[in-house]
């Protein structure tokens, strides 16, 4: 996976993306939870399939659909702690996470998919949670990540979203 740098990183926010199809721009921000939501429901239903099957490798440098469910749900756990700090601090930066580092040490792809599937959700849960209760001027509060891109919650929120749908598109290949 390429994680984009502070330079690149706003395709995602002015353009469908041409994989996933999703427009980020057309996501209103009030319904990222109830998205996060959902997409959490189509990874927990993933997650029942044949533990072998999850974890196949369709080429040796892309993640099984269990790499890439484990990944959601470490993005779903990421992303809380970062609004919270948006929403408790000014203009944080948040602490440096690195997914592939992640990925090899936490053995995404030894996990136990039973185990997965309801840590994916309470994490989509309880970002979601955190979603529902932003209102108003909240949206506009800001953070940085480590490596320079600035956010609004609001764009934090667009940002989000497209990583997961595309995941779930990348291991699916259904378009939202």
């Amino acid at each position: 996976m390429i994680i984009p740098d502070a330079k690149d990183w706003t395709w995602v926010l002015e353009r469908p993306c041409s994989d996933c199809g999703l427009s980020t721009s057309e996501v209103v921000r009030e319904d990222v939870a109830g998205m996060v939501r959902a997409n959490a429901a189509s990874w927990v239903t993933l997650l029942v399939g044949d533990p072998v099957e999850l974890r196949r490798r369709p080429q040796p440098d892309v993640w099984s659909p269990l790499e890439y469910a484990c990944h959601v749900r470490d993005v779903f756990r990421i992303f809380d702690l970062r609004l919270a700090l948006m929403l408790t601090q000014d203009d944080p930066t948040f602490p440096n996470w690195n997914q592939d580092e992640t990925a090899v040490a936490e053995r995404y792809g030894e996990q136990d998919p039973m185990v997965v599937g309801p840590e994916l959700a309470a994490a989509a849960e309880q970002l979601a949670a955190a979603f529902d209760q932003v209102s108003g001027s909240r949206w506009s509060r800001t953070g940085l990540r480590s490596d320079g891109a600035h956010f609004t919650v609001e764009t934090f929120a667009r940002y989000l979203i497209h990583d997961p749908v595309h995941h779930l598109y990348d291991v699916t290949g259904t378009r939202p």
